[in-house]
């Protein structure tokens, strides 16, 4: 084989090797590209899914709060009513102590 035929196959396979390392350097870039698009993609999914639920509890904690104040809003009617029906009954009792307490006083100044 002549040697410029020698050296031109040399020159042909080393333009292949470099196309070969070019697409493959090509290609690592579209993967990475890739990965990082994935990422990325899954990332926002996860600030979704986070956003989602972190709605959620607050939305639990405002019924669970609401809950409670119309239970402690209950229990605060009832103790009114407890107190109104208490004062109301002692009403003939201490008008009849101030009666008795106004007469005392009448008594005494004559």
């Amino acid at each position: 084989m002549p040697q410029t035929q020698v050296l031109e196959r040399i020159k042909e396979a080393e333009r292949e090797a470099d196309e070969i390392v070019e697409q493959a350097r090509e290609e690592a870039d579209e993967r990475v590209e890739e990965a990082r698009a994935e990422a990325d993609e899954i990332r926002q999914t996860a600030r979704e899914e986070a956003q989602s639920a972190a709605e959620e509890r607050v939305a639990e904690a405002r019924e669970e709060v609401e809950t409670e104040r119309e239970r402690i809003l209950e229990e605060g009617r009832e103790e009114r009513e407890q107190l109104t029906a208490a004062a109301q009954e002692r009403t003939d009792e201490v008008v009849e102590h101030v009666v008795d307490l106004f007469e005392e006083a009448v008594h005494a100044q004559t």
